[in-house]
């Protein structure tokens, strides 16, 4: 018996040995396998992040696109528009009584394609004034109110 216990005991020690040599490296498996896990979710993360925020700089890019093209084709239109303008003298002659009157039409077109009627304003002349700008100071359709090239706008900062 007590040969069988020596030549069993060597055989139970390896057996022990092995069994506790498998659940080291098992936790070591486990523990290696937690840090790749860590790893990869961290990583998905920051791609996740970084996707997110490349769609959200698109979509303000775009959004940006949109709104200079609208600015573009509105100044395009409004610089298509223009004003014809006509005048002349007209005189009344009352019994004893010569009344002149600067008769001045006006009307806006967009290309060559008229958009409103012929505004017509008489102006009664006095000796003495100026035709022309007596015609400038009366003018219904002012180049300023009709020529926005030159008024600044105020530019929005994009975030």
């Amino acid at each position: 018996m007590e040969a069988l216990l020596w030549i069993m005991l060597p055989g139970l020690a390896a057996v022990g040995t092995g069994l506790l040599a498998w659940f080291v490296m098992q936790s070591r498996m486990d523990v290696a396998l937690a840090q790749q896990r860590e790893r990869l979710a961290e990583s998905r993360g920051a791609l996740e992040a970084e996707r997110n925020a490349v769609r959200d700089s698109v979509a303000i890019a775009v959004h940006a696109a949109e709104e200079r093209a609208q600015r573009q084709a509105l100044d395009n239109f409004l610089s298509e528009l223009k004003v014809e303008q006509r005048h002349y003298t007209r005189e009344n002659r009352l019994l004893l009584h010569n009344r002149r009157s600067v008769v001045l039409q006006e009307r806006m077109c967009f290309r060559n394609l008229p958009l409103s009627d012929w505004i017509e304003h008489e102006i009664p002349l006095n000796d003495g004034v100026e035709v022309e700008r007596l015609v400038q100071d009366m003018t219904v359709f002012d180049k300023t109110v009709v020529n926005i090239a030159e008024v600044p706008r105020p530019r929005k900062a994009l975030a």
